[in-house]
């Protein structure tokens, strides 16, 4: 993944694509940060995390401009966020999710809305990196309710 980041930057500089280039460079500065504090390689897992981390953070940042009405800020930050889906395994959708969360609150024997730490912690690994959390927690919400 390293490698391809690598990459996929000098094509950017090469093609003068500045909103990929400050994306890519921003992410190889993040995983490059969490290597020197943990003096280790990052593994390919936690790079997707790091840009799952990412993408969420510019939705939010999405939602403030959007407050502001800062229409420049929004569309800049809706193009980073491309960039970084690019690197992230391909997303559920949300039937995808609705599927693996009625299998999962089966397999755990979920009931109530008391159940539902127990569903996200069987979940988690299924759904790390390809899909929002915030929407697999709104589906699992609901289902509990039924």
């Amino acid at each position: 993944m390293k490698d391809q980041l690598m990459s996929d930057l000098k094509e950017a500089m090469k093609a003068k694509d500045t909103v990929r280039k400050a994306t890519i460079t921003m992410l190889r500065s993040q995983i490059k940060q969490i290597e020197v504090d943990n003096r280790a390689d990052v593994s390919e897992e936690e790079i997707i995390d790091i840009i799952a981390k990412q993408v969420k953070q510019k939705n939010a940042a999405i939602e403030e401009f959007e407050k502001a009405e800062r229409s420049d800020l929004v569309d800049e930050a809706k193009r980073e966020i491309e960039v970084l889906m690019a690197y992230l395994p391909k997303q559920l959708t949300e039937e995808e999710i609705r599927a693996i969360v009625a299998q999962t609150v089966s397999e755990v024997g979920a009931t109530s809305q008391k159940d539902m730490g127990k569903v996200m912690g069987a979940l988690a690994p299924k759904t790390k990196g390809k899909a929002d959390n915030k929407l697999v927690s709104q589906v699992v919400r609901e289902l509990l309710n039924q």
